[in-house]
């Protein structure tokens, strides 16, 4: 098995363990550029995927810990339709990308790395940005820090 050293990751694990929610704590963090906060609304916030599939992965996450669309409020409903579009063009902006992915995974079956807490995927892809890595390696190259990515994106949120 192929090792990588990522010793930032501990913390997002260690503070999961701790029976503590990810976003719930990032939220108390006052300086957004340490927790990769793009723009904080009323009921969501946009941040940067700490694990992204590719430079310029963004997640809407809602401020209350929800699991579910179900549970959200009419005006939460229509804060979230609003803060799609404003992403999407935030990543058109900052990367030109061929496309996004849009997803939403509800429950650790389905996928949800933290299924306790509703969150919106919005990742950008190119032409080609499959290479041999994923196929051969299993392994993504993202080739930007998350610190550039950060800068390049809250310009369009202001």
């Amino acid at each position: 098995m192929d090792r990588i050293y990522a010793p930032w990751r501990s913390a997002y694990f260690t503070l999961e363990k701790g029976g503590e929610c990810l976003f719930c704590a990032v939220q108390r963090e006052t300086r957004d550029e340490l927790v990769g906060i793009l723009h904080r609304g009323t009921g969501w916030f946009v941040i940067l995927n700490a694990f992204p599939y590719t430079s310029g992965h963004v997640m809407i996450v809602a401020a209350r810990h929800v699991k579910r669309l179900g549970e959200l409020t009419a005006e939460e409903g229509r804060e979230l339709a609003g803060l799609l579009p404003r992403c999407e063009r935030a990543i058109e902006a900052a990367y030109r990308p061929d496309g996004i992915n849009v997803g939403i995974n509800i429950g650790e079956s389905a996928g949800a790395g933290i299924a306790g807490h509703l969150h919106v995927h919005l990742c950008p892809r190119w032409q080609g940005d499959t290479n041999f890595m994923t196929t051969v390696a299993g392994t993504r190259v993202v080739s930007e820090a998350l610190e550039e990515s950060w800068r390049r994106l809250r310009p369009q949120f202001e």
